[in-house]
């Protein structure tokens, strides 16, 4: 396993090593030890979700906040997505900066996502199965969001807008300077 570190600290690719022969492959997904190791800290992933997607359905940007915050390792089982975080830590060198990172189901990389951050996917395949660890519990009262066209983040989702498929409840989310953590 490879842990690439991104632009942004604490952000981290994760490259599988996979073993192939005539009948397939096998490779590690996710070791406890080597992660914790990586990352410099103890994790508990508590639960693990499940999205399904069709083409140019854009999910995010989303949070939850304050103690609720969630380190996520996302994984794409089938398809291809552009996976964004953007650091909304208040005292990080990078505060307001995202990155974004193609994540399939052939190179089977992985992104870890630590707290601080919001989130949001754009599938770029017919169908995006998207699986995802997190480390504490979803409370709907600390749920928020940042709008995904948000003017001074400036995303490049890298498929026109009037293509795009947001549910509703996305499309009134807040602007990032509008926006309370």
């Amino acid at each position: 396993m490879e842990f690439l570190r991104q632009e942004i600290e604490d952000v981290i690719l994760i490259k599988p090593s996979a073993y192939e022969d005539s009948r397939g492959y096998f490779f590690e997904s996710f070791k406890k030890n080597l992660f914790e190791k990586e990352i410099g800290k103890k994790i508990t992933f508590i639960q693990e979700n499940a999205s399904v997607s069709k083409k140019n359905v854009l999910r995010g940007l989303h949070f939850q906040k304050a103690e609720f915050s969630q380190s996520k390792l996302v994984k794409v089982s089938e398809g291809k997505i552009l996976d964004v975080a953007v650091d909304i830590r208040p005292k990080s060198k990078t505060f307001g900066q995202y990155i974004s990172i193609f994540l399939d189901s052939i190179s089977n990389t992985q992104l870890f996502i630590p707290k601080g951050f919001a989130h949001g996917f754009l599938a770029l395949s017919d169908v995006a199965r998207v699986e995802y660890k997190i480390d504490h519990i979803y409370s709907p009262e600390n749920e928020s969001g940042i709008i995904f066209d948000d003017p001074d983040l400036n995303i490049d989702w890298t498929v026109p807008g009037k293509d795009l498929i947001i549910s509703n409840k996305d499309k009134e989310l807040p602007s990032f300077r509008l926006f309370n953590i």
